[in-house]
């Protein structure tokens, strides 16, 4: 791989992380708002934006970084509680975290300059931001740094002047009996520099009476100007570090430098004395006197009580200041973060995970062909090894499609911020419940839903939703509530949007419909019937027409959508106390385990998961498109007469009882040929008109057969029947 195609790689993972870190910054965001504790959240939002622009930097994206870095000041604030969790820096952040999203989107699309619309955009928002900035400089790094700068007081009282070194040395009792002289590591200390103050302590020097000629009661605070490093400083004082207490307090002015240097250093550990080492604000032997330290008061306290941080120990020994531990504990955060999801995902192309699928796919087909022929053969140890490769296949072709599910919880968590924003719009005081959210479903399956589901959410909560007055004029709670539910139903997962608004109007409905000659004014339709007339193409009961919905644009589409996924939708809708949304849909848009049927020399493929049981069809209702299932009438399809399938009908034929949903329905067909793992191959463009038929797929002896979709099959005949009803009552 060449060096532009190793970056343009980086690049897109650069996009695909940024995209995530961006989801998490907009769910805490969404969050902070009801978060009686926030400082998690808030920590976890600072450092998405904190790793979103420290990888931009990595790729050279300026625009990002500039924009990000005054994110990242306020954000700071607010981890600091130096300004407090509000609606109005909520307000201003979440347009932020879309500019950015913006920003990495041009990223995506291989723009990576800002155009002069996202400089506007990104320069009022920088205002906004700054506001929130108690009126310090536009600079956010100043606003950062500076707002948090602690003046470390000397032991002599008075503060350090920023840009020098501040010693505190305690020089050993036997410094002078082994021979060392004080003062001569304080002039060896001005090689590396000047020393600018210099303090004798005499605190420790006893009575004369007790005084010992030979003991080194000295000790100095000293102020050094010196640009040498904290390790070379400690180096001068190597022969009496031992039994002295030396303490090396680095520069004020250097704390936005120890800073920086913390934020860019690779993750590659998690260890705070680790970090502050790699940054030079530690030194080996400091980290190690400050573990002799936490070693002792944990013997002291004999497992007492909970041991001191080494972080703690660090700010209270002055060797590090607060910020700078601050910073690497932050970044010790990150390095977890980023390890955990190392740990926990491994980043897969989604066109390999389909080719992987495509290739069971063939491998499931190519397995039933064998099994087939193997049948056929009568050989019994050649049928038992089929049936074990067949075991097997099957488990890989579960632990493959398992490899595409994810939580529609993901989909559901955006819906925070649509409620939020289209509650502001509307004004009203809408809340958003999510329940189900670990229900796993295919990803293409998740990709597609989105928008149905964004119009079902819009549309509740512009006409389902009463404003506040009407609510409260009901004796409802003034907050309305939206709720995205989801689970598991017989190999479908249904996903259901309802609310506790003013529900559907059935006669304002059937009104409207008989007006515009959907239904005729005698017709006898049920509840669900009638609430499913909002389906229709430009059909809309709205008094006013919004910018959100009202046009009868988008239900129509939403339908569309749902029945090209093989799903359906129905509503439940009380007057008065809400509506549900209920979309059912198949959990895999691939594979299935199906149940072989036979019409005459037509094969046909029945979901496994829609079959209920199989009976002989009763001789006596051979007339009958009905019969008695233990006292229950079972209305029949007959594959025959609905395709037009030619040939002679066998003197015994089989009943699929198949259930969708509430309805219940029998399937006649000629032989059953038992279950059968099959992929789905879509139908062409030529037959994408057909109602029933879901799909097709090819059989182990290379016919074709047809997937019956056993929704659209139930509507079809459903409504084949009904017109024949009204033709009949009519004439």
């Amino acid at each position: 791989m060449s060096f532009e195609d190793e970056m343009k790689a980086a690049l897109d993972t650069f996009v695909v992380e940024s995209r995530e870190l961006l989801q998490d910054m907009e769910d805490g965001l969404l969050g902070l708002e009801h978060d009686a504790n926030p400082s998690d959240s808030i920590g976890a939002i600072f450092r998405a934006a904190h790793t979103i622009k420290g990888s931009s930097g990595l790729f050279g994206l300026d625009h990002i970084v500039h924009f990000t870095h005054v994110v990242e000041s306020v954000l700071d604030m607010l981890r600091n509680e130096e300004i407090p969790v509000s609606q109005e820096i909520i307000a201003v952040l979440l347009p932020c975290r879309d500019h950015i999203s913006t920003l990495v989107d041009g990223i995506a699309a291989g723009v990576l300059e800002e155009t002069p619309e996202q400089q506007a955009i990104g320069a009022d928002l920088h205002r906004q931001l700054k506001s929130f900035l108690s009126g310090e400089p536009s600079s956010s790094s100043q606003v950062v740094t500076q707002s948090d700068e602690v003046k470390t007081k000397s032991s002599g009282g008075g503060a350090i002047d920023n840009g020098n070194w501040y010693l505190s040395l305690r020089f050993g009792p036997d410094c002078l009996r082994n021979g060392m002289d004080p003062l001569s590591f304080i002039r060896y200390l001005s090689t590396l520099g000047d020393v600018i103050n210099i303090i004798t302590m005499t605190d420790a020097i006893p009575p004369i009476e007790k005084m010992d000629a030979e003991t080194c009661y000295l000790g100095f605070e000293l102020v050094l100007k010196s640009s040498a490093s904290k390790e070379a400083i400690e180096n001068v004082f190597e022969f009496v570090r031992e039994d002295s207490i030396i303490r090396i307090v680095p520069p004020n002015s250097k704390i936005d430098d120890y800073i920086a240097i913390i934020n860019n250093l690779p993750d590659d550990t998690e260890l705070i004395g680790e970090i502050l080492i790699k940054s030079g604000v530690l030194t080996k032997h400091e980290l190690d006197e400050c573990l002799r330290l936490q070693a002792q008061s944990q013997q002291q306290s004999e497992g007492k009580g909970a041991d001191a941080p080494i972080g703690e120990i660090l700010v209270k020994q002055e060797i590090v200041q607060q910020p700078i531990l601050n910073a690497a504990l932050n970044k010790q955060q990150q390095v977890k973060d980023t390890k955990a999801r190392e740990r926990q995902n491994i980043r897969v192309d989604a066109e390999r995970l389909d080719k992987l699928i495509d290739l069971v796919g063939e491998l499931v087909i190519a397995g039933a062909g064998a099994n087939l022929r193997a049948e056929k053969s009568n050989d019994v140890s050649l049928i038992e090894s089929t049936y074990e490769v067949m075991r097997l296949v099957e488990e890989v072709r579960d632990s493959a499609l398992q490899l595409r599910m994810v939580p529609i919880g993901t989909t559901f968590s955006r819906f925070q911020r649509v409620v939020r924003d289209v509650s502001i719009e509307l004004g009203k005081d809408i809340v958003l419940e999510i329940s189900g959210g670990d229900t796993e479903v295919d990803k293409s399956v998740v990709d597609k839903i989105g928008d149905p589901l964004m119009h079902l959410v819009r549309n509740s909560m512009d006409h389902g939703i009463e404003a506040a007055a009407v609510r409260s004029a009901r004796g409802k709670p003034a907050q309305g509530t939206l709720r995205l539910n989801a689970y598991h139903e017989s190999g479908s997962i249904v996903i259901e949007v309802s609310d506790d608004g003013g529900g559907l109007n059935r006669d304002k409905i059937l009104a409207k419909a008989i007006e515009r000659g959907l239904v005729s004014p005698n017709t006898n339709l049920t509840d669900k019937e009638i609430y499913a007339l909002i389906f229709e193409a430009g059909f809309s009961t709205a008094d006013q027409v919004s910018n959100l919905s009202g046009r009868g644009v988008g239900m129509d589409v939403v339908k569309r959508n749902v029945t090209s996924l093989r799903g359906t939708i129905e509503i439940d809708s009380e007057i008065g106390v809400g509506a549900t949304m209920r979309i059912r849909m198949p959990l895999t848009l691939a594979i299935i385990d199906g149940f072989l049927v036979q019409v005459g020399s037509s094969s046909f493929v029945i979901p496994l998961d829609n079959v209920i049981e199989c009976l002989e069809l009763p001789r006596q209702t051979t007339e009958n498109d009905y019969m008695d299932l233990r006292g229950e009438v079972l209305p029949f399809i007959r594959i025959r007469q609905l395709y037009e399938i030619q040939g002679e009908i066998p003197r015994r034929q089989n009943v699929v009882v198949v259930g969708y949903g509430e309805n219940k329905a029998g399937i006649v067909v000629d032989k059953l040929l038992g279950e059968f793992q099959t992929v789905i191959k879509p139908l062409g463009k030529l037959f994408q008109h057909l109602q029933g038929i879901g799909g097709s797929t090819i059989l182990g002896s290379g016919e074709v057969a047809l997937i019956l979709s056993i929704s659209s099959m139930l509507a079809q005949v459903t409504q084949k029947n009904r017109m024949a009803y009204l033709q009949n009552t009519s004439s």
